[in-house]
């Protein structure tokens, strides 16, 4: 390379982007009007945007202004490198990147003339198919990408052996069309509102097509939801009427011109705003809708009223109480469905906000009739579990029509046919479904043979969707309020801190603290923002799901996928270091942590130094935090990516399978020093038999280092408010007891370590043995932490703040804190009576039955949580959690407890499953679990000891009754009532 060709690279990679930054566009715009376009419209100073705030004027010289800039940049390259024109294309480059980062503009003037000075035939080639192209389809985003594509292509046809030319072609294109994505455009604003000189050459340049229908793709950001949706509806075979919709700013008489109403085929104008039928507004009755429109001129008239109404004082006030901004309003035209029967159908029950009611309001005649108010419709519900979509009909298949062997349980009376309200209550629990799970208002119109689909839009008041279903076995049961002040913020901040992880400043407007809530003191999931979060990620919104419970994944968008495809990376890097990292973290601070603690207990403390263990304790649980989640998804995700079954995975290291071995050793050791009458004894008195006769005594001193070293386990392992074996040493003493009658309980014996394991099943064996490890650092310091608060709660029954056992777990962190410091006399004054009420509320919640698996939108009333709207049935579906079939007596147990009368022919029924459910489940036959999946503890003792399993029965302990016998399979997940 020469010192001139040096010279021009300099020149070339300084000056081009210094040329492209230069402001010339706002400089003239500026001058010509007092407008600064970085501050009007959409901030992108552009040709469009000179021309649409500034003028016919303005907007020319700003085209000779690039114009001036793309041949400058062209004629520079050529000085300094005549004879090798690849550099004019870097030139461009160099020039739209500073067009783009300095000058907020795309560039597309300044590559236009400066590709006619590049090469002329190419241009006039790319001018003349791309002029074509444009004129016919009339469309903005293909003519923009198509003479993107269209430069390398006719480059490459006129000089097919340059490749380095052809290469920069290319990435000057892709540079340009990924610059496309980033800003937005004045082209999209609305055309009435810009200078007058502009407004046809602008509504030109817009592209739209003149006449656009429903049968088309049609994006909301510019017809708005309720066209986009019901295109949708119709692209995926549903029975949407004919329709066609006129785009914001666009001239309304081709269309009218086209459509020639008539009495025979009226029509109907229909608004679709953009931010109207969305999932943050349904904006309904805020703009006009005119019927039965039968001439050119009164579809004129209604045209005219329907756009005018977007202005009206209501519904600019609408939009501005839930900050839509003012953007356009297109118009829907739709062939008029003479209805005979009509209706409006809530996928799910808005007043009691749970359950598997259908709810619909119908009435003779047309649609309106019913949203207008002045009737009273006929109310129906109709029941329509996940089963008669998932049996009948996959839920996400677009044959709509209700299989004639499906009967749904209808209530109410009325003129509407029976089998027509079912296929209303089909059609909108599918079309749920379709939209992942988003409850639906649907409007709908019968003309004898067709059940037309008028509208489809979320149910606005049932955001957002509260999943108990993941929530149970995190934190099952009743939870008092330090355990969430706890609970909540370590969960929700080490989510938040995965998320980001991935979405990096994408994630800056999610509020990760709305993660999880409390519904009548039982923790809830935020399904909808986790399944937006997810689909900032790139995966499918039930992604959680899928990991915990074995749930389908849906197809997340690809644009999506890609965008995020650096941030999971980082995350997949993560977890290839899990265990790397959680051995660091063991060294540096779970195992120093819980030597200190262990040496200094807690009863020692005042309520100053309590609290600082307490915040050291909190400060190592956060780094306990990532790994109890890190690693059972990451376990999960092996498991389903290496499709390893769980038979083949060894969970025997668990802390609660390996306490029930241990204490089943002990047992077997401790038979031959009892008489056989003196083994079937109760707990209390074989301990203080055992405590008699020789060699007794090292068995009990076995068992209490059995006791310290499980004794931090307890029913529920991740609820500081429930006491642990170590200080309520009970429960286990009875079933060392009942080990110590039956001996080995053969068929329920702990399988032992998996031999032979081939490289996928060791990957993923790795894993679930992390999360084995994980669960135990992470029960001892739950453990621990129980004990400061257990002793700080003595101190204060003794000084008389507080009055009983227990009292201290209604008492959030913070006003703990704040008692400890003497900071509030007042809160120190009212603590008997804020316990008082607190437990008063944890009590009037434990009275609720029939716990809904999903709550929608605001909290139900506790009378809509007691009724039950789902008809037992004599099979019920959950989900197969350990393979194996067995027919048994049903014994439901709402709370843990050690019963003497459980065997191997007693199925249990419970809530939920915890560590601390080992002792029961080790004496079981089977097991049927209301909430939980194949990764819950349950499921994982259950295969431990090779006993069926079903989990994510609802409301089992509620259809299911003790001695009704069943039968369960583990592998299908099916429970059959005999």
């Amino acid at each position: 390379m020469t010192l001139m060709q040096v010279w021009g690279c300099l020149v070339i990679w300084i000056v081009c982007p210094l040329l492209g930054g230069l402001p010339l566009i706002r400089w003239v715009t500026y001058a010509l009007t007092g407008r600064n376009l970085a501050k009007v419209g959409t901030g992108n100073v552009s040709v469009s945007a000179a021309f649409y705030h500034g003028g016919k004027l303005a907007g020319i010289l700003s085209v000779l202004s690039e114009a001036f800039k793309g041949i400058a940049a062209v004629l520079i390259a050529r000085y300094f490198f005549p004879s090798d024109s690849s550099w004019e294309l870097i030139a461009l480059i160099a020039l739209v990147m500073g067009r783009y980062w300095m000058g907020k503009g795309a560039g597309t003037t300044n590559v236009t003339w400066g590709m006619v000075v590049h090469d002329w035939k190419a241009s006039l080639l790319i001018f003349i198919i791309g002029g074509i192209s444009f004129t016919i389809l009339r469309d903005k985003t293909s003519g923009r990408y198509g003479a993107l594509i269209l430069i390398p292509l006719i480059l490459a046809l006129l000089h097919p052996h340059e490749g380095a030319r052809i290469a920069f072609a290319v990435i000057l294109s892709g540079l340009i069309g990924w610059i496309y994505k980033k800003i937005p455009d004045d082209l999209d604003l609305r055309p009435q509102e810009a200078k007058s000189e502009s407004q046809t050459v602008f509504r030109f340049f817009r592209g739209d097509r003149a006449i656009v229908s429903l049968d088309r793709q049609l994006d909301p950001n510019k017809v708005g939801q309720k066209a986009a949706t019901l295109s949708q509806l119709k692209r995926w075979g549903y029975p949407v009427p004919t329709g066609w919709v006129l785009p914001a700013g666009d001239d309304p008489q081709p269309l009218i011109d086209y459509l020639q109403p008539s009495i025979e085929k009226p029509l109907v104008v229909r608004s679709s705003a953009v931010g109207e039928d969305s999932e943050y507004a349904s904006a309904a009755g805020q703009y006009k809708t005119i019927l039965n429109v039968t001439t050119t001129e009164a579809l004129q008239v209604a045209i005219v009223r329907c756009i005018t109404s977007y202005d009206e004082p209501a519904a600019v006030q609408y939009r501005r109480d839930r900050g839509i901004p003012d953007a356009s309003m297109s118009l829907l035209i739709q062939q008029q469905v003479p209805g005979v029967f009509s209706g409006v159908a809530f996928s799910r029950d808005p007043i009691l906000q749970h359950g598997d009611a259908v709810v619909i309001e119908a009435l003779p005649g047309e649609a309106n009739r019913i949203v207008s108010g002045q009737v009273t419709p006929e109310h129906y519900r109709v029941i329509v579990i996940p089963a008669d979509l998932e049996t009948n009909s996959n839920s996400l298949d677009p044959s709509w029509v209700i299989p004639d062997n499906l009967e749904l349980p209808v209530e109410g009376n009325g003129d509407v046919p029976p089998r027509l309200i079912q296929q209303v209550a089909y059609i909108a629990r599918q079309l749920e479904a379709r939209y992942l799970g988003t409850p639906q208002d649907i409007e709908w119109s019968y003309d004898g043979q067709t059940l037309w689909l008028l509208q489809s839009r979320p149910i606005t008041t049932l955001q957002p969707i509260w999943t108990r279903k993941i929530a149970a076995e995190v934190i099952p049961g009743l939870i008092r309020p330090l355990t969430w002040s706890i609970n909540r913020p370590l969960t929700c901040g080490v989510w938040g801190e995965i998320f980001t992880l991935v979405l990096n400043n994408r994630a800056d407007k999610l509020d990760f603290n709305q993660t999880a809530t409390l519904h009548h003191s039982r923790a809830y999931f935020n399904a909808s923002l986790l399944g937006q979060i997810f689909l900032r990620m790139g995966l499918p919104p039930e992604s959680l799901e899928f990991l915990t419970r074995g749930a389908k994944f849906s197809k997340p968008p690809l644009s999506a996928t890609l965008k995020s495809t650096p941030g999971l990376i980082r995350l997949l890097r993560r977890e290839l270091k899990l265990e790397a990292d959680f051995k660091r973290d063991y060294e540096r601070y779970f195992a120093p942590t819980l030597s200190k603690l262990s040496n200094q207990p807690a009863s020692e403390l005042s309520p100053v130094a309590l609290l600082e263990r307490i915040e050291m304790i909190l400060e190592v649980l956060k780094r306990g935090t990532y790994y109890s989640i890190m690693a059972p998804l990451s376990a999960a995700l092996r498991q389903a990516v290496w499709k390893v079954k769980d038979e083949e995975l060894d969970n025997s290291q668990t802390p609660e399978v390996a306490s029930m071995r241990s204490l089943q050793e002990l047992a077997n050791d401790a038979r031959h020093l009892l008489p056989t009458r003196e083994r079937t004894s109760e707990g209390s008195f074989l301990f203080a038999t055992l405590a008699e006769i020789p060699d007794g005594e090292s068995i009990l001193e076995r068992f209490d280092q059995w006791l310290n070293q499980y004794g931090y386990l307890s029913e529920v392992g991740t609820d500081i408010a429930v006491p642990t074996w170590k200080e309520d040493p009970r429960p286990v003493r009875e079933l060392f007891a009942q080990f110590l009658a039956t001996g080995k309980i053969a068929e329920n014996e702990p399988q032992k370590g998996r031999k032979n394991q081939d490289w996928k099943v060791q990957l993923v064996q790795k894993r679930f043995s992390l999360k084995g490890k994980v669960t135990e650092i992470y029960s001892h310091l739950l453990a621990q932490l129980r004990w400061c608060f257990v002793q700080l709660e003595r101190l204060w029954i003794e000084s008389g703040l507080l009055s009983e056992e227990g009292d201290i777990f209604f008492l959030k962190l913070a006003e703990i804190s704040i008692l400890i410091a003497g900071a509030d006399l007042e809160l120190a004054d009212g603590i008997s009576e804020l316990v008082r009420r607190r437990r008063s509320q944890l009590e009037q919640d434990n009275q609720i039955t029939n716990i809904p698996a999903l709550i929608y939108g605001n909290t139900p009333s506790v009378a809509a949580f007691n009724t039950s709207n789902q008809q037992a049935r004599n099979k019920l579906q959950g989900i197969g959690a350990s393979p194996g079939q067995v027919e048994g007596k049903i014994k439901v147990l709402q709370n843990f407890q050690v019963l003497a009368d459980i065997d191997r022919e007693t199925i249990i029924v419970v809530p939920y499953t915890d560590s601390g459910w080992a002792p029961i489940l080790a004496r079981a036959g089977g097991l049927i679990a209301e909430v939980g999946g194949r990764l819950s503890h349950g499921a994982i003792v259950a295969r431990e000891y090779g006993i069926p399993a079903v989990m994510d029965v609802h409301n089992a302990t509620q259809f299911l009754q003790d001695g009704q016998r069943v039968r369960i399979d583990g592998a299908t997940g099916i429970v059959e009532v005999l």
